[in-house]
């Protein structure tokens, strides 16, 4: 029984409850040693059948301070009883799981620069869980007897213990499956200390101490009253420190002292260890030796497992052992875990043992690093290559160490550890080839923590010059130009020579000559970069066909790392193209991706584009909102990645609410140095036209015309001319410029403000009746875009011609959807099964069941084959 924990109760049982009726959720439980996590957790796991249904499935783990540096240990611990299910996921997940549990090998050599996608691990993880109930493909009954239909799903309760100590990769995975309970029944319950496992996105329950009134409870009985107020005090609270009657960090110190010397020594050999596995413990000590600890409830042992009864018990153990009792336990271990499966293992006990430098061990930790590695465990590599460093007596061979522990450290998302490993790296060997790999290590962190100066100058240094354009891009002129100038150098790469050509204005080489997005013999993150440069070329379609096509295959692969920078691009070519709901969609999956990798540049970049969709749809709070998202996505001290696409959407927020004096300052600021090359710079110089002209600061608009003028010509677009005599229209007054602007093909969006624009003219110059074809036909684009403030000011200037006020257009059907309702229901029209559906959206199936039960309402359906006729 739980004494003074009834809110904590009630929370957790919730929790269980919602997932037994089919809406999963997570918890951490954080609090000092002691406080109760662990038995809040027990509680948890011996609830009664009438919260925990027979079907229920408890899955239990616990973070081990000895594995935290080997990959994969606290998955492997909770989800090997259902391993069996592997084979039901799709192939991408099943492989990537496999391998990270060493059931099968990796596919090829792992290339240190092409990381494994540790999102891919965390959908697996989701997929593995969430695999009770099966897929329900069409046809679907109709919604007034769809729940009497509705199989019981299987309740799938995970509780992990002292998840502070998860090795990283675990407790990523973990943690993209809590933030994307939905529809699952699944409850996800960590317990860890304050201050440790960072969990964002996943609430928080605080435990406090125990009130005196519960407190005294827990006290042994027949205590004098001064003996009772002396603990009271001593221990704020704290559960175990109450019933042991001693502060918790020592609270089973004792305990473990009075045990005989063969008892000690065979618990010293599970701390140590610290895997739960009791055969290597019993083939060193005997089972006679634990059972005075069991006795004392310091241990429980069956089913091949020994299980500290709590944390604080290993620690009490390990740190009250001489330093030569821990070294002997470490080497005894070492000794027995020889097989193959227990190589990182062994590697890391021998590492424990020495005490000094140990050429062979290193060599064993960096083999050890290499298999993490292979199987996406780059913080484990990290580690272990770093203290193979610290064991190695060759100066070289030490900066080698430290220069993959960098690597490794990179790709983990330890950006200040890579950069501290890098330095120390450079302190041992001074060759130049090997220093040229060092910056562009050390570069790379520095660019992901948003230090573009230092980023660029120690990419450039090693002489990778298209590494070098990505924090050159954010540094503006004169530094691009002096790093395409190297990148024109690289004659025998034609990803390089379409850069260089299309930010260069040169003709362009043809887009056959394109690797191909299918190729598979091209690497999708190398041809990532043509998507960016391919807007500044103004080959908006053509980037648009290979940012899909990208998307397209990363979806096939697995690869959800790069997706948030093709969904990004993505996003770019529908908003240019006017397609703002599209736009919507790709920005949607590509922020949550985005926040579940922790790219926070790409979450700058996608909530920032996230602004602009919102000010031309007329959503000031979610505008702000975004931009706020935007510009906090950054480094402290380091501009944000999404400044200037911000600046755009505040800007656009101010023009459509007619505030056109307050968008000229936002808008001009994008046509200097460090943004004035960027491609926002230029997509905006029509909205500062009409700022300036419309706020009467009409000479501040003419040298950003003659910069639109200079990128039509040089790209040869029509849309980009159309745009251009636009802006010369509403600079001149020229009427024929307007009808130029219009006769050129452009998109939908841009066409419509042409049309108000010069129906606005037209009204001022006494020509109602020319204005109102123009009117009538923006007013439509703009209802069926949802762009309210243009909606807005299309109808006032017609009810000004004398029209009477045009009722909305009736919204479509696809506006009623949430971006994430609207891209599965799209995905369904076209025959995909919710199996297929999530594979490709990162999703489990019942999450895309329940979208597509929100959706069928609010698109008047009744059934999945009622979606295909629908414009979607």
């Amino acid at each position: 029984m739980l004494v003074g924990r009834s809110h904590e109760q009630a929370r957790l049982a919730a929790l269980v409850e919602a997932a037994r009726d089919g809406t999963g959720g997570a918890l951490v439980l954080r609090g000092d040693p002691g406080i109760g996590k662990t038995a809040l957790l027990d509680w948890v796991a011996a609830l009664p059948t009438t919260t925990l249904p027979d079907a229920t499935l408890v899955l239990r783990a616990a973070g081990a301070e000895f594995e935290a540096d080997l990959p994969f240990a606290g998955l492997t611990q909770l989800l090997r009883p259902v391993l069996d299910r592997l084979d039901r996921l799709p192939g991408p997940q099943r492989t990537a799981l496999a391998t990270a549990f060493g059931l099968e090998p990796p596919t090829g050599a792992r290339d240190p620069a092409q990381p494994v996608d540790r999102l891919l691990v965390g959908l697996a993880v989701l997929s593995l869980l969430a695999d009770g109930e099966p897929d329900r493909s069409s046809p679907e009954p109709r919604p007034e007897v769809r729940s009497s239909l509705k199989p019981r799903p299987e309740v799938v309760v995970c509780l992990v213990d002292d998840a502070q100590w998860l090795d990283s990769v675990s407790a990523d995975a973990l943690l993209f499956a809590a933030r994307r309970l939905g529809a699952e029944g699944i409850a996800i319950v960590f317990a860890a200390r304050d201050g440790a496992f960072p969990a964002p996105g996943v609430p928080s329950l605080e435990l406090q101490g125990l009130a005196d009134a519960d407190a005294v409870r827990l006290l042994q009985p027949g205590l004098a009253q001064t003996v009772q107020l002396r603990q009271l005090a001593l221990a704020h609270g704290n559960p175990l420190a109450l019933l042991t009657g001693g502060a918790p960090p020592a609270a089973f110190r004792d305990q473990v002292a009075a045990l005989p010397a063969g008892t000690r020594a065979a618990l010293l050999l599970a701390a140590a260890d610290d895997s739960g596995e009791l055969g290597p413990v019993l083939r060193l000590a005997s089972a006679e030796d634990l059972r005075p600890a069991e006795e004392a409830r310091l241990v429980e042992v069956g089913d091949g497992r020994i299980r500290f009864r709590h944390p604080l018990v290993r620690a009490a153990v390990y740190n009250g052992a001489a330093l030569a009792e821990r070294v002997a336990a470490h080497r005894a271990l070492a000794g027995e875990l020889t097989g193959a499966g227990s190589a990182d293992r062994h590697a890391w006990h021998r590492a424990a043992a020495a005490t000094g430098p140990d050429d062979e061990v290193a060599a064993l930790l960096e083999a050890s690093a290499d298999t993490a590695r292979a199987r996406g465990g780059y913080s484990a590599a990290a580690a272990a290559c770093e203290r193979a460093a610290e064991l190695s007596t060759d100066p070289k061979a030490r900066a080698r160490r430290l220069l993959l522990a960098a690597e490794n450290g990179l790709h983990a998302g330890a950006h200040g550890a890579a950069v501290r490993l890098a330095e120390r790296a450079a302190g041992f060997d001074d060759d130049p080839a090997f220093l040229a790999r060092v910056g562009a290590v050390e570069g790379m962190a520095w660019f992901w923590q948003g230090d573009f100066r230092a980023a660029y100058d120690l990419i450039a240094y090693g002489g990778h010059h298209r590494n070098a354009l990505h924090p050159a891009w954010y540094l503006g002129e004169p530094t691009i130009g002096e790093c395409l100038d190297r990148l024109a150098e690289a004659t025998d790469d034609p990803v390089a020579r379409y850069i260089v050509a299309a930010a260069r204005g040169r003709p362009l080489p043809p887009v056959a000559d394109r690797r191909t997005a299918h190729d598979p013999a091209v690497a999708p993150r190398d041809l990532v970069e043509l998507c960016g440069f391919g807007f500044v070329a103004g080959q908006d379609s053509e980037t648009h066909e290979l940012a899909a096509a990208l998307t397209t295959r990363c979806r096939a692969e697995g690869l959800a790392g790069l997706l948030p920078t093709l969904l990004f691009y993505l996003a770019e070519a529908e908003l240019f193209a006017g397609r703002h709901r599209d736009a919507a969609v790709s920005v949607h999956e590509g922020l949550a991706l985005a926040r579940d990798a922790g790219q926070a540049l790409w979450v700058g970049q996608l909530s920032a584009v996230r602004a602009v969709l919102h000010a031309l749809a007329g959503d000031d709070d979610e505008c702000r909102s975004a931009a706020a998202d935007a510009l906090a996505a950054t480094a402290p001290g380091a501009e944000p990645a999404g400044y200037a696409w911000t600046q755009w959407a505040l800007a656009l927020h101010d023009l459509g609410r007619g505030r056109p004096e307050a968008a000229v300052p936002r808008l001009a600021a994008l046509q200097a140095d460090p943004y004035a090359h960027q491609v926002v710079a230029y997509r905006s110089i029509p909205d500062l036209v009409e700022a300036a002209v419309r706020a009467g600061r009409d000479p501040e608009a003419d040298p950003a015309v003659a910069r639109l003028a200079a990128f039509a010509d040089r790209t040869a677009q029509p849309w980009a001319q159309s745009l251009v005599h636009r802006c010369r229209a509403l600079r001149s007054g020229d009427e024929h410029e307007f009808l130029i602007a219009l006769k050129l093909p452009s998109r939908p969006f841009e066409r419509a403000r042409t049309e108000l624009l010069y129906g606005e003219w037209l009204r001022r110059a006494r020509r109602k009746s020319d204005a109102r074809p123009l009117l009538q036909q923006a007013l439509e684009t703009f209802d069926r875009l949802s762009a309210r403030p243009w909606s807005a000011r299309a109808r006032t200037e017609l009810e000004a011609t004398g029209l009477p006020s045009a009722a909305a257009r009736p919204e479509p059907a696809a506006a009623r959807l949430t971006p994430q309702e609207l891209q599965i229901a799209r995905l369904a029209a076209q025959g995909l099964s919710n199996k297929d559906i999530a594979a490709q959206l990162f999703l489990s199936p019942k999450t895309v069941a329940y979208h597509l039960y929100k959706a069928y309402p609010k698109l008047g359906v009744t059934a999945r084959t009622d979606l295909a006729a629908l414009p979607l």
